[in-house]
Formats: structure tokens, C-alpha cells, sequence
């Protein structure tokens, strides 16, 4: 809104995918970046808006989140702030996106502190129904919000 002065219901999208960067990175959404930049475009710049550049910005207060976890809701957050409003989702279909959460490729109780060195390691594909860890054994996430 504050750039195009035009409200629609796609602005409140843009205004959740902010707060979902502000979790993840736990940084405010102005005031930190230099003169002109706000959290959206810094994001862009550190990341190239690529869900493994999660780990270049992800709040160090974090560490028992799986590191899966954190990629799925940053890319849900990219999603959100499009630059167009016509390529940002429904906030219906952020819910299902959120909601939808990949399981970890190797190990879905990996969290962020046992990262391997390289986040082009880690893979998005499922495990198999017999590794998956019940989900009351996993630490509380971001999603449990």
C-alpha cells in the first residue's frame, strides 16, 4: 500500500508474507537495512529469493526449528510479497500452503543448530510414512504460532 497507494485483498497478503519474514529472520521490517531498504527487498538481495539462502538470514534464536520448516515458511513469505498483487497467493491458499509442509528428505527431526555446511545438501523430496517422527516429538516450529 505504502508504494502503490492501491488497496485490494492481496495488500493484507503482502502484510503477512512481511510478518512471516520478520519470524523467520527476527528482524523489523524497516530501520536495519540502509537508507531506503526495507526487509522485503534486503531479504531478496541475501537470499535470491531461494528457499536454501534461508540459512544466510534466519534468526540465530531459532536453532530447534527444522531447518525444513524454516525454508517452507520462508518460501511462503516470498510468495506473499510478490512485487504484483496478482502473483501473490490468496490468503486461503497461504493457509493450504503453510498447512502443507514438506517432510525433511534425511532426517525430519534435523533442526537448524545440526545443518550441514552446504544448505544445497538438504532435499525437499518426503520421507517414507515408516521415517517420519510423530509429530508430538518434534519441537515446537514455526507454524505452531
Amino acid at each position: 500500500y505504502a508504494y502503490t497507494l492501491k488497496v485490494d485483498e492481496k495488500t493484507d497478503v503482502y502484510s503477512f508474507g512481511v510478518v512471516l519474514l520478520e519470524l523467520v529472520s527476527g528482524r523489523k521490517p524497516v530501520g536495519e537495512f540502509g537508507d531506503g531498504v526495507d526487509i522485503v527487498q534486503w531479504m531478496r538481495k541475501m537470499t535470491d529469493s531461494k528457499k536454501d539462502g534461508v540459512l544466510k538470514i534466519l534468526d540465530p534464536r531459532l536453532p530447534s526449528v527444522p531447518l525444513h520448516e524454516a525454508m517452507h515458511v520462508f518460501y511462503v513469505a516470498m510468495l506473499c510479497v510478490e512485487e504484483q498483487s496478482v502473483e501473490r497467493p490468496t490468503m486461503r491458499e497461504v493457509v493450504q500452503i503453510l498447512t502443507d509442509v514438506p517432510r525433511g528428505a534425511s532426517d525430519p527431526t534435523q533442526h537448524i543448530c545440526s545443518q550441514p555446511t552446504s544448505p544445497a545438501t538438504e532435499s525437499t523430496s518426503g520421507t517414507s510414512p515408516a521415517d517420519a517422527q510423530p509429530s508430538r516429538s518434534l519441537p515446537p516450529d514455526l507454524l505452531s504460532i
